[in-house]
């Protein structure tokens, strides 16, 4: 589409995402100058939209930005009270003493939130700065210079043609242009993944690893809800199959985030992590915690675990990749929030610092040269080793070996130097053969329930007459290739049912992607073995609708 005439708006800075990263990047821009201008392209139907709630936030990247965020009624309410870990069996649990923890993974001071309010309170701190924010508007295309620096973005294109042309209702969209454009879409945003590739900004560092994070939102019993505890699992249902665990927040409302975590690393391509998940809700733990309550909303998102030695570089002409375009997230405290924040508020101030002295569309090295060396780094670099060591070793040797690691650390040295990650996780996948077929219970309706039935708790719509937002680069490969190979693993690595494979008598088997169930996780685009999936931005506001919780 790159004949299209399209309408041009100038700014200093543009932001691609209204979350944490974008949102800290746009009040901090506005703080040091009020006259500079900002927009935030959001491709969610509203600030927040595509955030499920649930988290808990380590406040030191809000303290930075906004010290008075209490004062001004962030919605930041519910302290961490109680921290617990567990072992799991399938029968029972083994709960681990925090004594012999680093100190890093205390969660004293930390508050659990839901990061979708308060994306939300920020989107109106930010405008109240004046910052402009433009909800529903996907950026599809980048849009580069003369000499080939990132200049812009392609925003609000509309009413596509099925094989993605114009007709006589779609709207071409426009282009925003900026000094500096800021990247902060989330995990392997389709811009950042551009831009990595374009200017070859992973070339030295150890390939990207990530995390498929499911999460449902529960209403529970009363008697059962302790507002202000958090609790982590590890072991069952995963064991061998998988590394990863589960975490269970108690916020306000007797309401609990249950979330469970599988790292996409797995060998056996008949692992299915939605029905990990729905198992692992029928340890008696868990199951007696839901007994009664309702589960209200359901989501899934990928999350970047390779950590320190696999950030790429975070800097091109004219463009910065903020917070998980980069992968901030420290993966033993299962936070990246405040990292993010931080990220935002650092290339604000470079972007800023450089459009005083006359510069744009450089590369803004004062940005990355603060992550390295600054708060970011000095976090993530402790718990550099813990994700490889697991990865390598498995789980007994990860918390031995890892948490060893993290003390040494924390007194200033590691004997283990930097453990590298090696493959990706698309690379980890083992053909079908070499692996025995998982047999999971059927849901039961009431703890456990099928995919289709959860993505519509996470409300999500896509307009089905649009180009689908999945895109295969060789069609044949999925019946060809990956199903007698893989089995066919994009069937069961997909947490919202997107993908299948029909078989009907006296015809060739189809691969089918229902796109309009898409819940945007983005593990298809990772985790395919071939890496023939594709995933590109849907037009704007489509995609989840996570309620206001």
């Amino acid at each position: 589409m790159a004949e299209i005439e399209r309408e041009a708006m100038e700014y200093d800075v543009v932001i691609v995402g209204a979350g944490p990263a974008g949102l800290s990047a746009a009040i901090r821009l506005k703080q040091l100058d009020a006259d500079i201008n900002v927009v935030v392209l959001e491709k969610g139907s509203e600030v927040g939209a595509h955030i499920l709630s649930g988290a808990v936030l380590d406040p030191v990247g809000l303290d930075a930005l906004i010290p008075d965020w209490k004062e001004k009624g962030a919605p930041i309410n519910v302290p961490v009270k109680e921290d617990n870990f567990y072992m799991l069996g399938e029968a029972g649990q083994l709960r681990i003493p925090n004594f012999p923890m680093p100190p890093l993974m205390n969660n004293h001071g930390n508050y659990i939130v839901s990061m979708g309010n308060v994306c939300r309170w920020m989107a109106e701190q930010a405008e109240a700065l004046g910052v402009e924010i433009f909800p529903g508007m996907s950026c599809s295309e980048l849009v580069y210079g003369d000499n080939g620096e990132v200049k812009g973005v392609v925003a609000g294109v509309f009413g596509l043609e099925e094989d993605g042309s114009l007709g006589p209702n779609s709207e071409p969209g426009m282009e925003l242009h900026g000094k500096y454009v800021f990247l902060s879409e989330g995990v392997r945003g389709s811009l950042s993944k551009e831009v990595i590739e374009k200017f070859d900004l992973s070339k030295g560092k150890e390939p990207q690893k990530f995390g498929l994070g499911m999460k449902e939102i529960w209403e529970i019993d009363p008697d059962k809800h302790h507002e202000g505890r958090v609790t982590h699992t590890m072991g069952w249902p995963l064991g061998s199959n998988a590394g990863g665990g589960s975490f269970i927040y108690h916020l306000e409302n007797n309401q609990v985030y249950v979330g469970f975590v599988v790292h996409l690393n797995y060998k056996n391509p008949h692992l299915f992590p939605y029905m990990e998940f729905q198992r692992f809700k029928h340890h008696p733990m868990v199951a007696d915690l839901l007994k009664g309550g309702k589960r209200v909303a359901y989501g899934a998102r990928a999350i970047s675990e390779g950590g320190y030695q696999s950030m790429p570089k975070m800097v091109a002409p004219g463009v910065a990749l903020l917070g998980c375009s980069v992968g901030m997230v420290n993966v033993p405290r299962i936070k990246g929030n405040h990292n993010a924040m931080l990220s935002g508020k650092a290339a604000a101030e470079a972007a800023f610092k450089a459009i005083q002295d006359g510069r744009s569309a450089d590369e803004l090295s004062a940005y990355e040269d603060e992550v390295r060396s600054g708060a970011i780094g000095k976090d993530l670099e402790k718990v550099r080793n813990v994700k490889p060591l697991w990865s390598k070793y498995g789980l007994m040797a990860s918390l031995t070996l890892g948490g060893f690691d993290m003390w040494t650390n924390t007194l200033g040295f590691s004997l283990m130097g930097t453990q590298k990650h090696g493959k990706t996780d698309a690379e980890a996948t083992e053909e079908a053969s070499k692996h025995t077929p998982i047999d999971y219970p059927k849901p039961d309706g009431t703890l456990s329930f099928d995919r289709l039935t959860n993505v519509a708790f996470s409300f999500t719509n896509h307009e089905e007459s649009q180009p689908a937002h999945l895109k295969l680069k060789d069609a044949s490969i999925p019946v060809a290739q990956n199903l007698p190979k893989f089995a066919g693993p994009s069937a069961r690595y997909c947490p919202a049912g997107v993908y299948e494979f029909v078989e009907a008598a006296g015809k060739d088997t189809r691969f089918v992607i229902n796109f309009q169930n898409c819940v945007h996780c983005k593990t298809c685009d990772i985790k395919d073995p071939a890496q023939n999936i594709n995933w590109t931005t849907p037009q704007g506001g489509d995609g989840p609708n996570y309620p206001n919780m």
